[in-house]
């Protein structure tokens, strides 16, 4: 009896522990299901996360500090300027046409104080003196973010400048006007803006060389009369970089690459073209000057002229051809060359 109680104990023993096992085999079959579907659904998820797209980099700050090099070195400015000074005419019109009315300028050489091109525009704005002598009391006043002027000009009084507040010089002051505008756009943090202008002045050129068809060949002379004495203005001139660009023909004693040349009376057949334009640069309310031509023009040698047998002598305004020297009064100069040479 005792041996057939202990065979069916051992028989439960062995069944017992064959349903355990089989317990703990089908929990791990169990887990490794579950860990199937995991490893199924990751991947999914991982797919999600890299198609989504890529952050963008935040805007850049509006008042972050930029550097500009110039002709005096390297000036730190921080964000777009909105009190500027400017220490030359070129330079106003610049300003003006890249939407930028300054606190204070140079005024301009012949105006009270302004240019009649530009004095609309100019209203309310404090005048420093000339170019060549500005008012620095005044500028320190005035408190701006930026002052613009030019080596030529004012290199003596840049480091005087560059402490009231940053400064930027251009190099020249030729009839290369482009150049220094290109930096001061750079400057006040309007670089498209600039290029916009610029474009649109190389536009209206390019269309005004198209009509000019055959009178491109025109020699165009172009003659100052001042206190100095009797000068033919050559290549780098302000007007005379504007007749290069249009393609119009010059004289040979005008078509080098110079800004200008004393000629005497005996000597003035180099002033001799197909039309000749001048201006009298004298102060107002003297006539000395306007004298001073009248005795050049009326010599036997001028009269000799071709330009002056066929009556091809004009007097232009020496404020558009000459001293403003910005875009402004570039645009106003081709009206004027197209007008005179009559090509509408």
């Amino acid at each position: 009896m005792k041996r057939q109680t202990s065979a069916r104990s051992m028989r439960h023993i062995m069944t017992s522990l064959f349903a355990f096992c089989m317990l703990v085999v089908l929990a791990g079959c169990g887990g490794g299901a579950n860990q199937a579907q995991q490893t199924q659904t990751q991947p999914a998820a991982t797919t999600e996360t890299s198609t989504a797209p890529a952050q963008t980099a935040p805007a850049a700050d509006a008042n972050a500090e930029r550097e500009v090099k110039h002709a005096m070195g390297t000036t730190k400015i921080k964000g777009t300027p909105q009190r500027v000074v400017i220490l030359t005419n070129e330079g106003t019109e610049a300003l003006l046409a890249l939407g930028v009315k300054p606190v204070a300028a140079v005024q301009s050489w012949d105006g009270e104080p302004w240019y009649d091109h530009i004095k609309d525009e100019m209203a309310g704005v404090e005048a420093l003196g000339f170019e060549n002598e500005p008012n620095l009391e005044a500028i320190v006043g005035l408190n701006p973010d930026l002052i613009i002027g030019n080596k030529v000009r004012h290199e003596k009084v840049y480091d005087q400048l560059s402490k009231i507040a940053p400064t930027v010089f251009s190099e020249e002051l030729s009839g290369r006007w482009k150049t220094n505008f290109k930096l001061y756009a750079e400057a006040l943090n309007k670089q498209a803006e600039g290029e916009k202008v610029l474009k649109e002045f190389d536009d209206r050129v390019a269309a005004a060389k198209e009509k000019l068809g055959s009178k491109i060949g025109t020699k165009v002379s172009v003659v100052k009369y001042s206190k100095k004495g009797v000068q033919i203005y050559q290549k780098d001139t302000f007007s005379g970089v504007l007749l290069d660009q249009l393609g119009v023909a010059r004289p040979d004693s005008q078509n080098v690459d110079n800004f200008a040349e004393f000629v005497s009376e005996e000597g003035m057949s180099v002033m001799d073209g197909d039309v000749l334009f001048y201006w009298v640069s004298e102060a107002k309310g003297d006539t000395a000057i306007t004298e001073m031509s009248k005795k050049w023009m009326d010599s036997p040698v001028f009269k000799s002229l071709n330009v002056a047998k066929n009556n091809q002598v004009f007097q232009v305004s020496e404020t558009i051809w000459n001293t403003a020297g910005g875009v402004k009064a570039a645009n106003l100069l081709l009206d004027d060359i197209m007008k005179r040479l009559d090509v509408k």
